[in-house]
Formats: C-alpha cells, sequence, structure tokens
C-alpha cells in the first residue's frame, strides 16, 4: 500500500490554477484494506483539490484527503511563491476537510451553515476511520456570498444547496471557470441528503444561469480536468440524473436500472462517462432515495 499522499498528481489547467488529484486508480488502496470513507468514497471514485496562486497569495479550493495530502499542497504553493494562503471549504463533509490542520495557521473560509455542520458533526468527523483529529474549524464566516482577491484574481463565493444544503461554489470571472465542490460529479452525484432533492434541482437551475463556460468538480475524470475542465452540459446531465430519480417513487422499475442504463442517454451524448465505481454509488443513491436517508 503506497504512503499517503505518495500517489498525489500535481496539475495545472490554467494559468494560476492548480489541481491536486488522487485516486482512481485500479486496484491500489492509501489507507487500508477494511472499509473506510477515504479508500471506499474519495480515493476510488478520484479526488481534486485545488488552488489559486497570484502575486504571492493563494487560495486553496477544499484541503484533500490527508494530512499528507495537505501538506503537498501547501508545500507547492510556497514553492510556487505563496506567502499568503488562505482556505474555502466548499462544504462540510469529511473528505473536504481532512487536511484542515495543515492550514490551522490560515485564514479558513466557509458559509455559515458549513461551519454550524462542521460543529454538529465534529464528534462523528473526529472518530471516522481514518480520524479527522483535531478537526479545525473555519474562523472567517460569510452568508450568501463573498468577492475576494487573491493577488490580482478576482474570486467569487456563491452558497448553493445541491449535494449538500452549505455547498460554496467558486468562480474565477476572469476566466469564467466554475470550481463546483460536490455540486456536480462525473458521471453522477452523490445523494447525501434524499430529502433536499427538489431544493437540489432548484439550485441547479440557478446555477446554470451564472456567466461561466467551463467548470472544474471535485470528483470527475483527471484528463478531463487537465484538459480545463467539464462544459456547463454537466448541469444537465447532473439535474437529469436527480429528476430520475425522484421519479423513483412513483416509478418503482427504475430502480432495477444500472447505472449504465440510467443515464444512457447522457453517456451517449459524452456529456459523462461511465465509471464502474460509481455503479455503488448509484445503487446507494437509490437506496437513499428510498428509504429517506443516506448512509454515512
Amino acid at each position: 500500500m503506497p504512503p499517503l499522499g505518495s500517489t498525489l498528481r500535481t496539475h495545472r489547467p490554467y494559468e494560476g490554477v492548480y489541481a491536486f488529484y488522487d485516486g482512481r486508480i485500479d486496484g491500489v488502496r492509501a489507507w487500508s484494506e477494511a472499509p473506510n470513507w477515504l479508500d471506499d468514497g474519495a480515493y476510488a471514485l478520484g479526488l481534486c483539490s485545488y488552488a489559486i496562486v497570484s502575486g504571492g497569495e493563494a487560495l486553496v479550493y477544499d484541503t484533500s484527503i490527508s494530512l499528507p495530502h495537505a501538506r503537498i499542497i501547501r508545500q507547492t504553493l510556497e514553492d510556487a511563491g505563496a506567502r499568503q494562503i488562505r482556505v474555502v471549504l466548499s462544504h462540510w463533509h469529511v473528505d473536504h476537510v481532512a487536511g484542515n490542520e495543515v492550514f490551522a495557521d490560515c485564514e479558513i473560509i466557509a458559509n455559515g451553515l458549513t461551519a454550524k455542520a462542521l460543529s454538529d458533526n465534529r464528534s462523528n468527523l473526529e472518530n471516522r476511520d481514518p480520524p479527522i483529529r483535531p478537526l479545525i474549524m473555519p474562523n472567517r464566516i460569510f452568508e450568501g456570498a463573498l468577492n475576494l482577491k487573491v493577488g490580482e484574481i478576482h474570486v467569487e463565493l456563491r452558497h448553493v444547496d445541491i449535494h449538500s444544503h452549505d455547498g460554496t461554489m467558486m468562480i474565477l470571472p476572469h476566466l469564467k471557470l466554475l470550481f463546483a465542490g460536490d455540486a456536480l460529479e462525473d458521471p453522477v452525484t452523490y445523494v447525501s441528503e434524499p430529502i433536499g432533492l427538489e431544493r437540489h434541482v432548484r439550485d441547479l437551475d440557478r446555477m446554470a444561469s451564472w456567466d461561466f463556460t467551463k467548470i472544474l468538480p471535485n470528483h470527475g475524470a483527471e484528463e478531463i480536468i487537465v484538459a480545463g475542465g467539464y462544459g456547463p452540459e454537466l448541469i444537465d446531465a447532473t439535474r437529469n440524473y436527480v429528476t430520475k430519480l425522484l421519479r423513483l417513487r412513483d416509478e418503482p422499475d427504475l430502480a432495477r436500472q444500472d447505472l449504465q442504463t440510467f443515464v444512457s442517454d447522457d453517456i451517449r451524448a459524452g456529456t459523462i462517462t461511465h465509471f464502474a465505481p460509481y455503479e455503488a454509488v448509484h445503487r446507494e443513491n437509490i437506496k437513499a432515495v428510498l428509504t429517506g436517508h443516506a448512509e454515512e
């Protein structure tokens, strides 16, 4: 089993934009052979954290899945000339905050819902396998939206209720680039809050009206991220999937479809790609919708 962080790949899809990608390596586990959130969720599906660097400043978008990962991210940014580093949390889930401790001396920005969710779930997060202990909390809170400047780069943060009620999207207007956290995934979103699916659809519609041309999700195909990201049609594919999940209660036969069949139209269109580990995600999503709650 390779040391944590040893398989992390660093890319620069745009000038001043870093993408730190790990996972999606067939047959490789990063933490243990026993079931755990790091291997069976983030690492199997592939996870990418991001950073922006300009004028001696850096802004990290999620701190990755372990302290070794976060240390590599920080060292890379410091080697690139960053003397001031800030962090933005896309939402409260474990694979996005696991490296917070490495940035404990930095400004860690989150919306108020993320701060509350972290506080409410602190014991759970600190006792997961692997544990996030101590969980370092955000120290700058915003509500709704926040504009920042990183060196010469303008950054917009906007709250959405997609995947998780506390999502923070990040936009770089000069690149028309959206960082989507877990609100969008390739091939499909993970249903963490099944009772919120109708709200998620409404916010997908709202997000589709924003001014951007490319999307960098935290979970997606590495080669597409390296090439600059997905087009806005990824929102349409996500909306199609969530809308179809909402039909399950009235059309139970849909629950028997595997993922490849369930999203076949968007696969044929080339909007998303089938990735076998997401078949398990799809089965869990169906279970969550039918039972009204998601597995942790």
